[in-house]
This record gives structure tokens, sequence and C-alpha cells, in this order.
């Protein structure tokens, strides 16, 4: 026969065995519900980068029209080149962070390599803030023909186009178009570092 202290012993040890269950399957619980909302912010906070990602990377146009501010800027070739003795054509201002972003040159390259630009009668000049020994190595790596116009800043401030890019004192990779009268009618950014040439000649065209 089991005596008394026995059984107050078997009942104790099983509501000891029953309560550390208890806590153990509320721990694998707690563990199991801090694993889920860890995932969920995690999803959240990715949605959010590329939210973020893809609202920095759209393009920004502004239409508003000013008298283009003038200039003579020297190109990497030696020659120079003064706004308004441009006057009478269409001119298109591009301005990027020059040495060191190959998106920059390439941009000029497809650019030169679409004779479009030239039916339709519009000079491009390329504007960097760089001198030429930083900017002819990559132009000459990459195959740009095009002699880009050196800037110490001062252009650059004037158009408004510093700190638009990863850069805060130095232009993003954006355009300004100059109509035949010398009037900026149209400015864009683009973020994601390229424009395909039809498409900016078409967004051009469409401002004059």
């Amino acid at each position: 026969m089991t005596s008394g202290s026995a059984v107050k012993r078997d009942q104790h040890r099983q509501e000891v065995v029953a309560a550390a269950l208890k806590a153990r399957v509320a721990a694998e619980r707690r563990h199991r519900i801090t694993r889920i909302a860890a995932g969920v912010v995690g999803v959240l906070v990715v949605a959010g980068l590329v939210t973020a990602g893809l609202l920095s990377g759209r393009p920004t146009q502004d239409v508003a029209t000013r008298m283009a501010p003038d200039f003579t800027l020297t190109a990497t070739d030696g020659t120079s080149a003064t706004l308004s003795a441009l006057r009478g054509k269409p001119v298109l201002l591009y301005f990027s962070e020059g040495a060191g972003c190959d998106a920059c040159l390439v941009q000029m390259q497809k650019i030169e390599q679409d004779p479009a630009f030239a039916t339709a009668g519009i000079t491009i000049l390329p504007i960097v803030m760089n001198t030429a020994d930083q900017i002819n190595p990559d132009r000459e790596r990459i195959g740009v023909k095009s002699a880009f116009y050196l800037d110490d800043g001062k252009v650059s401030k004037a158009y408004n186009v510093l700190g638009k890019g990863m850069h805060a004192g130095l232009p993003g990779h954006g355009f300004v178009l100059i109509n035949t009268a010398g009037k900026q009618v149209w400015s864009a950014e683009y973020p994601s570092m390229y424009l395909a040439p039809d498409a900016l000649l078409k967004e051009v065209t469409s401002h004059l």
C-alpha cells in the first residue's frame, strides 16, 4: 500500500513536471511569435527600402521658364563656348558627375552616336566639374568623342544642379534645355543615371 506521503510526493512531482512543460510550451510560443514578428518587420523594412529606392530613382522635371544664365566655358580640347553666342539654335546642357562615373560618360557616348540630335539642330554641351586631366582618361577609355566643358562650379550653381545626385558638391545626372531665344524652358534630373537618346530627344523636342 502506498503511503500518503508517497502519494503527495508523486503528485508534487507531476505538478512540477506539468509546470515545466507548460513553461516550455509558453516559451516556444513566445519564440515563434518573435520570429514571425521579426519576419514581418524585415519584410516591411525591405518593402520600405524598395519603395524609397523607386521614389528616389524617379526623374524630376521643371518646366519653369527663365532667361538662361550666360556663361563661357573652356572645353577639354582647348576650345571654348559662350552660351549667348549660340542664340538662334536650341542648346541642351548635360550636367553630370563626370570623372569616375562611367554611366555619365556612356550617356554622352550614346547621345553623340545618335544623328537625330544634329538633324534636329540641337547643340549639346556636356558640362563637368573636372579638369581636362581628370575627365580625359575616362573619355578615351569609354570612347567618347565629344569635348567636355569644364566648370569650376559657378555654372552648375547658376543652373541649380548641385547636390541633385549622390554628392552634395557635384551635379547629379541632368539636362537643361535652352530654346532659340536663350530661355531655359525645361530641366530634368535622372537618378537612374541614364536616359535613352530617343527618349531624351522626344522629351527635348516636346518643349521647343
